[in-house]
């Protein structure tokens, strides 16, 4: 039986996640799901199609990321900000990732998906204020990433 960390002052969504039969294996179908469902949109596939060829690689790491997220367990040491930091994206992108990922929180895991979801709102949130960060842009409370131009979208691609 895994153990959660525990992280003083804070909640113990992780003992949640636990009792609400969260484990790698879940975390691996909600992460195989989800993926499915970025690499057929109109919106996001083409950002993931033109930077990731070999996707079992990609969704190993996405599986150890959410672990490391959800159970607390350590595996994840990657540094997800300078990946995004250059992508071509804006408020648009984060909010359709959110709605998948919560579409497939809601399908595979539909007891803990609020866990999950609420850990996701914050990753993205974080993400997006890193991406303007990158841009030299600070966005305000409740100001949103706008759309890149063409021009600029070429730059941040590139």
């Amino acid at each position: 039986m895994m153990h959660p960390r525990p992280v003083a002052g804070k909640a113990d969504y992780v003992a949640e996640a636990i009792a609400l039969d969260v484990d790698p294996a879940l975390i691996d179908a909600l992460v195989r799901d989800f993926y499915a469902e970025v690499r057929a949109d109109p919106l996001l596939g083409p950002i993931f199609a033109a930077r990731i060829t070999d996707w079992e690689p990609h969704l190993e790491l996405m599986g150890a990321f959410w672990c490391s997220v959800m159970l607390r367990t350590g595996g994840y040491h990657g540094r997800p900000m300078p990946k995004h930091a250059s992508l071509p994206v804006d408020a648009r992108h984060f909010d359709r990732w959110l709605a998948l990922f919560e579409a497939s929180a809601s399908r595979v895991c539909p007891r803990a998906a609020h866990l999950f979801v609420e850990r996701a709102q914050r990753i993205a949130e974080s993400l997006e204020l890193g991406v303007a960060g990158a841009r030299g842009l600070t966005l305000q409370i409740e100001e949103r990433l706008a759309p890149l131009s063409v021009a600029s979208a070429e730059e941040v691609g590139s």
